[in-house]
Order: structure tokens, then sequence, then C-alpha cells
């Protein structure tokens, strides 16, 4: 999987680019419906930055900003780092490992074109035994 090329493990189809002039909560909520962590923040077609479920985390709601009237431009990482569709996902990994974060932006031409995540990594088994293994625990600290 880690020799898998950028555009072979991007997520295409659910890459979603929007204005920078977005609210954080037009933002989430689509993130939401989509059951995507992260969105690209794209102008005259040019990638600008990226908006994550953790900058909603820490740059909004730590803040006490509000995410109706807060833009993304403003809670946006800006120029994030990026890879090129025939990048190894392995590098990607790497890159995102060193640097603290879960998702990077695939670039081609200036133009983003799709979005690969660390979770891409995780074989489809061990993702739903995870995700299983999370809701249990809510479960259980709920009580």
């Amino acid at each position: 999987m880690f020799d898998l090329l950028a555009r072979e493990v991007m997520e295409q189809e659910k890459a979603l680019s929007l204005s920078p002039e977005t609210t954080v909560s037009q933002a989430a909520e689509l993130m939401a419906r989509a059951r995507i962590g992260a969105v690209m923040i794209v102008e005259q077609e040019r990638l600008i930055g990226i908006f994550t479920e953790r900058d909603a985390l820490f740059r909004v709601l730590a803040r006490g900003l509000d995410a109706r009237t807060t833009r993304l431009a403003e809670v946006m990482t800006a120029e994030p780092q990026t890879v090129g569709p025939n990048a190894s996902y392995g590098y990607a990994l790497v890159m995102m490992q060193e640097n603290g974060f879960r998702h990077t932006p695939v670039v081609e031409n200036g133009k983003p074109i799709g979005i690969v995540s660390s979770r891409n990594a995780m074989d489809p088994e061990l993702e739903e035994f995870v995700s299983e293994a999370n809701r249990r625990e809510h479960i259980r600290v709920g009580r």
C-alpha cells in the first residue's frame, strides 16, 4: 500500500473544495454530511488552504469564535504542504507524521485534484474494528 501513488489512494470523490468566504458552520455541515475530516480551500482554482476538524476545535471552538460568522479564511491552515499525484503514499504518510497533520492535498499543475489521509493507511477491517472499539468505549464511559 505504501508504494501506491497518491493518485491511487486519494479520496477524489470525497474531496471537497470550498471558498475562503464559506463560514465554519457551513463547512462543518458539509464535512459532517460527507463524513470527511478536511476540506480544501480554493480560490480561482488554486489551493490556498486547508480546514480540518482539528482547526474547528482548536482555532474556532477553543477560542470562542462564532462558527456562524467566522470565515474559513480566518482559521484555515494557509499554504498547506501538498504532494503531487505521482508521489508515493508512503512519502505522504511520512510527511504527515513528521509534521503532525492527518490530511494532505494532492495538487497537479497548481490545482487540487484530491486529498490523502493517514486514515487511508488503515485496512478496512481494522478501521471498522477501531470504530467499533471507540463506539463501545463511549457507551461504557457514558454509563
